[in-house]
């Protein structure tokens, strides 16, 4: 496969003009749309014409021209042939698998994943569409083609999980899906950029846009990427996941978005920079600290056969503090004190944000759960910001962990 540098998809396909020449797109506010011949509204409900189709659009939540570029955006930086936006990560989740599966499927997931999608799948889909998901190890292939049944319809992994760091072999998962006819849907909030999963054989990708896409924790959306074939379904007229169940994006919003991705590589690359120099001096100070960039991580050598060049291996690290207690000091400290970053939910703004995630974005899950996924009482996720300077902020978290006694 040759190189995909997804800065020059995104260009190639950015170059449009605005309604009246302007640099950026327009904003297009309308909720319904004006048709020339009466014949034409007929052929839309059909769904033999829209944006698509050398058509018109017909209603804001079926297709809006602004949000439709941003989806035809974010596809080209993830090398897929379409895409269209949500009004939330965990939407953009819900139509995804929803569209694939019906009443009595089976779904194979990922253990470690973020918290609200965790339940989603143990809780939610059972009881309400009889929907069942087996859980197993993201990164043991092995595991996940065990737990794939004559009812699975998908395979659900992050790219990287959420919060171990643990990477999925997407390369192989997607051979698994393809050998026993199930879909591969990978959640590549993480890693936008790092890695292409479309690329290296999924068939959907969902992103929450809210993190690293957009960048400056403002906005709640998502994205649905995949075949062309794929994102018509989910805007069907009839049983599109996305049309019938509204988790529509507004224009404006669409237009937000948009303007932060022709810099997404920029900080992508600035966020791994920076993890990488305090994960390196967090390890040599002898702290457990996970983050795939460092060669001593299980799956170092596959993430670096996965990512694209130049945009580092992700602005996440994690610190296991042994107990919740010694974490929440260290994070109180950080933010009351030392004014490094914030104790806060979310990640991937430019800012640094904590969490004990166990405490926190994992909290759906059990205690059993949690023991299993190998998400410790004491581990604290930090998505590591890009301001201030690189020596600002070690020393800030050096002098934590010294004041504390941690080292």
């Amino acid at each position: 496969m040759s190189p995909f540098d997804p800065a020059e998809s995104f260009a190639a396909m950015r170059h449009e003009f605005g309604e009246h020449g302007g640099v950026n797109m327009s904003i297009e506010a309308s909720t319904t749309f004006t048709v020339m011949h009466a014949h034409t509204m007929p052929e839309i409900f059909r769904g033999q014409r829209g944006p698509e189709a050398g058509g018109c659009f017909l209603y804001g939540r079926h297709f809006n021209p602004t949000v439709y570029v941003l989806g035809r955006q974010i596809a080209a930086i993830e090398g897929a042939d379409a895409g269209y936006a949500a009004s939330s990560g965990l939407g953009a989740i819900s139509v995804a698998l929803l569209q694939l599966c019906n009443h009595g499927d089976h779904i194979v997931a990922g253990n470690t994943i973020y918290g609200g999608t965790f339940a989603l799948l143990k809780e939610y889909l059972p009881l309400k569409t009889g929907i069942t998901t087996t859980f197993v190890p993201a990164h043991d292939a092995e595991a996940v083609e065990r737990a794939i049944t004559p009812r699975t319809r998908a395979i659900y992994v992050e790219s990287m999980s959420n919060p171990t760091l643990r990477i999925a072999d997407i390369p192989r998962l997607a051979a698994i899906a393809r050998a026993r006819g199930v879909r591969l849907v990978v959640d590549n909030t993480f890693t936008p950029m790092i890695v292409s999963p479309i690329r290296l054989g999924a068939d959907v990708v969902v992103h929450s846009l809210t993190k690293f896409m957009n960048g400056a924790s403002d906005i709640i959306a998502g994205a649905v990427v995949g075949s062309t074939e794929f994102v018509s379904s989910i805007m069907d007229l009839h049983t599109g996941s996305l049309m019938l169940l509204g988790p529509t994006m507004d224009p404006r919003v669409a237009f937000e978005i948009s303007l932060r991705l022709p810099h997404l590589g920029l900080r992508m690359a600035e966020h791994g920079r920076r993890a990488l120099v305090f994960a390196q001096r967090l390890a040599d100070l002898g702290l457990r600290v996970t983050y795939p960039g460092l060669p001593g991580h299980p799956d170092h050598a596959l993430l670096r056969s996965m990512a694209n060049e130049g945009y580092g291996m992700g602005g996440v690290l994690a610190i296991d503090l042994g107990t919740q207690e010694r974490a929440e000091s260290l994070m109180e400290t950080l933010q009351n004190d030392e004014r490094f970053g914030y104790m806060a939910v979310s990640l991937g703004y430019f800012d640094t944000l904590m969490s004990c995630s166990a405490a926190t974005t994992s909290s759906e899950m059990s205690a059993e759960d949690l023991r299993t996924a190998g998400i410790q009482p004491g581990l604290v996720r930090m998505s590591l910001g890009i301001t201030g300077s690189t020596e600002q902020r070690w020393a800030q978290l050096e002098s934590s962990l010294r004041r504390l006694g941690v080292v």
